[in-house]
């Protein structure tokens, strides 16, 4: 797929997320999930995602806060690297989830907590135990 929103949607999301993230996306063997790439890309990366209405590390807090409410692990992890990619430190981070524990509760942030300390390991952001 190549439109102008894509290709903006994938710049973007390459930009925020990594290469790493891009290529096991596009690796899709399947029809459905291929299409569903396609419309995340073009859609919440090309149309909103690329909206200059806040920087792109405002974005990526709202987004964790977002995924926290909604009890959304599959998506978090992925968000955390793409937060410290666009300048959020990791106790920025953190207190995005520290605050859910307020609006969401203790089970969403208790998990959202653990995902931060395994992605801020992966990046040696942390000491291993």
């Amino acid at each position: 797929m190549s439109t102008p929103l894509y290709d903006k949607g994938l710049a973007l999301r390459r930009k925020v997320l990594g290469d790493k993230h891009i290529a096991k996306r596009q690796a899709s063997p399947d029809p459905f999930t291929k299409q569903q790439n396609e419309l995340v890309t073009e859609m919440a990366w090309g149309m909103l995602w690329s909206r200059p209405g806040l920087p792109l590390k405002v974005r990526s807090l709202v987004t964790l806060g977002m995924l926290t409410a909604l009890d959304r692990p599959d998506e978090i992890k992925g968000h955390i690297v793409g937060a410290l990619n666009n300048g959020a430190t990791k106790e920025e981070i953190y207190e995005v989830f520290v605050q859910a524990a307020g609006y969401c509760g203790f089970p969403a942030s208790n998990g959202a907590v653990r995902l931060c300390v395994e992605v801020f390991r992966e990046q040696g952001l942390l000491e291993k135990p």
